[in-house]
């Protein structure tokens, strides 16, 4: 439990102050945003904030989970390397979407191909080694489990291996995305990924506190390191409040693909290796109903154009937070009722979380 409050503290106290100190290098560096030019018009005044600042996120939950680690005298297990891997991997292809809109000047960075293959290596890579049996425990266990899993694995949806990869590629990949496509308003993708992410540390704490030290049971949880997972779990909610205090409207800096990405991914590894992958979609709820819009308005209109010749939309414009700008909220509207509306689905999914174990009593 010390380990869980130190990378948290840590990682919150390094984030908080790095940030301010990394304002000042990319814009004597230039590293400024640019902003999409269908935007709401109200964007076009943020050209030049610096962004990239997920490294700063990245760099503050490494740097406190394994400074906790030591002062605990404790060594990382599998499931943190391979957790750290995921985040940190899918952090490098942000990072490198980042800096080509900067060098070009330009809007869009890796090309989307490029972005996929990125993404691919590093969620496949991941998978097979989370459900590789060189990575077992004392118990057998690995990381990941070739089981689907909601709350607890579902013993009657067990997949092959290869199956398995591909289910675990899909979630990363999306999750990703969906914090990338959040990722448009002030504080908006931060703020939401402080509760999701305190919600995983929570959820942890007490799968460790019920964990199954040999043999499976209705009371008990089958992950392999819950307690460890919970310290990453609380670096990175630490050092997302950090970033929040220079991210929050009006942003003094940006987290960029480099921060969206990795809290995608290290969201989505979290849900795989604490075996509640189909809850995510409940406690990540906020980021689906974003890529959610995407989709409904790229269908629609392309659907329309087919059929009338002339492209009709769902929203103004997509994701849907932006809808709302276009509606004329006011930004900081928009991300605080955002904010509320993901606190519903945290809240939601931990009482839904919490009532599946009580009703096993």
């Amino acid at each position: 439990m010390r380990a869980i409050l130190l990378g948290g503290g840590l990682s919150l106290i390094l984030s908080l102050v790095a940030t301010r100190y990394t304002i000042r290098f990319f814009t004597k560096m230039g590293y400024g945003q640019e902003i999409r030019e269908d935007g709401p018009t109200s964007h076009h005044t943020k050209r030049g904030t610096p962004t990239m600042g997920g490294v700063v996120i990245i760099g503050a939950s490494v740097t406190g989970y394994f400074a906790a680690k030591l002062i605990t005298w404790t060594a990382p297990s599998a499931s943190a390397w391979l957790l750290l891997y995921l985040f940190v991997g899918m952090g490098v292809v942000g990072f490198l979407d980042d800096f080509i809109k900067i060098a070009k000047q330009r809007n869009l960075g890796l090309r989307s191909k490029a972005k996929m293959v990125g993404q691919t290596v590093i969620a496949v890579s991941f998978g097979a080694l989370a459900l590789s049996p060189w990575l077992e425990d004392e118990n057998g266990r690995t990381p990941a489990s070739e089981k689907v899993s909601f709350l607890r694995e579902i013993d009657w949806l067990a997949l092959p291996a290869g199956l398995a990869v591909v289910l675990i590629w899909l979630i990363v990949t999306a999750t990703s995305n969906a914090v990338n496509l959040t990722d448009g308003l002030d504080g908006l993708a931060t703020g939401s990924s402080v509760m999701v992410f305190g919600a995983y540390t929570l959820m942890n704490i007490w799968q460790n506190n019920q964990f199954c030290q040999t043999d499976p049971g209705p009371l008990c949880y089958n992950v392999r390191d819950p307690l460890d997972l919970a310290v990453i779990a609380s670096a990175i909610t630490g050092a997302c409040f950090g970033f929040l205090w220079w991210n929050a409207s009006p942003a003094a800096i940006f987290m960029g693909d480099t921060g969206s990405l990795a809290l995608g991914a290290a969201l989505a590894g979290l849900a795989i290796l604490t075996r509640t992958e189909l809850l995510l979609v409940i406690l990540g709820g906020l980021f689906l109903l974003e890529t959610v819009s995407v989709m409904l308005q790229v269908t629609w209109f392309k659907t329309t154009k087919k059929l009338t010749g002339t492209g009709r939309r769902v929203f103004r414009i997509a994701p849907i937070h932006h809808h709302f700008e276009m509606l004329g909220w006011e930004q900081v509207t928009v991300v605080i009722r955002f904010w509320i509306i993901t606190g519903l689905f945290v809240a939601t999914g931990l009482g839904v979380f919490y009532a599946e174990w009580v009703s096993r009593l």
